[in-house]
């Protein structure tokens, strides 16, 4: 049996240990002879790499385990990268979170302001792990699952229209377990769903179970009641207050389309003043994850490595992130897996700009993924898309161009800004805060 190669990019990640242990758990399916981390933050890493090699020692001695800040030594003899950075890590995210919120506008990692900001940052590091993929390792898949999602995937279709890279989001995922559970089914894969929409701008239009009876009625009925709030334990990504907030207005966001079942980010666009009105300008999200599970898992580790042992350690595979998995195993065994992929929509969505980056369903195999069509979509959603898609590709064109005025366009167009003015605003201060990060706009 094959065992496969891989590299984390962003092994000093505080998610990169949960990934590692879930490989390993995984590994009866997907065997593993290689696990490589790589990071351009040394120190980042060192910490979470140790207590990570202490683990494999003690645990899966048979796999051989490596860390390094160098790209020839990690992307050399890989089948697979598994990407998910943070460029800026969490400090610049604090300030993608309290720049907006400064102007009463929307602070959050994905949508609006922030979320262009974010996307600034991420295109060059991903183009970066992509040429270092396609040097030292040409026949490699990327599995990037770096957020901002959709920004990122409209640049890697714009700047390397032909490399091995397949663009994946987990929030899908997580609602979707959340949606099994209210029907009493034991996983997301015993659902078979159609879906259409941009990364963290989507609806669930058709859920049945795998004997084909219609689930919608009874996912609509728990949503309109509870949103996604108590449907499942929510995930150890998932705990902090916020995101139960988050589920809980999904209530509200379905209210608006009660025909569809919403992605929980709509809350940012429909209901802004809300969040804006909710929300700590002075505490974010970031400082909710610094405080928290920054704090907690470099404790762990910096303890497996002072001790010596990872015995006993509160070390856990991230269970939700085994889709990751699935879809490494789709293209290495070609097992043709439905999976939520983000793609250029060549038609998928008939009424719908073909070049957009869509999130949709899409049958994985050794060669990629064929799109699943999905029709045409009510003009509700096709308006809000085609506003957002907008944004998306004047900041991947603003970061091509160094324009300064296509993302001034794009924080005007985005739903969560009120105006042009608020817009150059909040410009002018991210790109005071994105010096060394940002190209240079003229």
């Amino acid at each position: 049996m094959k065992k496969y190669s891989i590299v984390v990019a962003g092994g000093g990640s505080t998610f990169t240990p949960g990934i590692a242990l879930m490989l390993l758990e995984q590994s009866h399916r997907f065997p593993i002879r290689k696990i490589k981390f790589y990071d351009n933050d040394e120190k980042r890493q060192e910490v979470i790499a140790k207590a990570c090699e202490i683990y494999f020692k003690e645990n899966a001695p048979e796999v051989e385990f490596s860390y390094t800040t160098d790209p020839k030594e990690a992307f050399t003899d890989i089948d697979f990268v598994m990407a998910h950075i943070r460029v800026g890590k969490y400090e610049m995210r604090e300030k993608d979170e309290k720049i907006p919120l400064k102007y009463g506008v929307v602070g959050q990692e994905t949508c609006g302001p922030g979320g262009i900001a974010y996307g600034m940052r991420s295109i060059g590091g991903i183009i970066e792990l992509i040429d270092y993929m396609e040097e030292y390792s040409p026949n490699a898949w990327m599995l990037n699952y770096s957020n901002p999602a959709a920004i990122v995937a409209e640049a890697t279709q714009r700047l390397r229209p032909d490399s091995k890279i397949l663009n994946i989001c987990d929030m899908p995922v997580d609602i979707e377990e959340k949606m099994a559970n209210m029907v009493g089914l034991k996983s997301r894969k015993e659902m078979d769903v159609q879906y259409y929409g941009l990364n963290h701008f989507g609806w669930w239009h058709k859920i049945y179970d795998k004997e084909g009876n219609d689930l919608m009625p009874e996912i609509k009925k728990h949503v309109a009641e509870n949103g996604f709030a108590g449907a499942i334990s929510e995930t150890n990504q998932h705990v902090e207050a916020s995101w139960v907030d988050t589920f809980r207005k999904a209530k509200d966001v379905f209210a608006v389309d009660p025909t569809t079942i919403p992605n929980t980010y709509l809350k940012y666009y429909f209901f802004p003043d809300y969040v804006v009105e909710h929300s700590n300008p002075e505490y974010t999200r970031a400082n909710e994850v610094m405080e928290h599970r920054e704090k907690n898992i470099f404790k762990v580790c910096n303890e497996i490595i002072e001790k010596g042992t990872a015995e006993g350690a509160p070390f856990e595979a991230d269970a939700h992130a085994s889709y990751i998995v699935d879809l490494a195993c789709a293209i290495a065994k070609n097992t043709k897996e439905k999976m939520l992929l983000i793609v250029p929509n060549d038609g998928a969505i008939v009424n719908f700009d073909s070049t957009a980056m869509v999130e949709i369903p899409c049958i994985v195999g050794s060669n990629g993924y064929e799109r699943i069509v999905q029709g045409e979509i009510p003009r509700f959603q096709k308006g809000l898309m085609e506003q957002q898609v907008a944004v998306e590709k004047l900041t991947v064109e603003a970061w091509i161009e160094g324009s300064y005025y296509k993302l001034w366009q794009a924080m005007t167009l985005s739903k969560v800004v009120p105006s042009a003015s608020v817009a150059k605003s909040i410009l002018d201060d991210m790109i005071e805060a994105n010096k060394g990060y940002w190209p240079e706009l003229k």
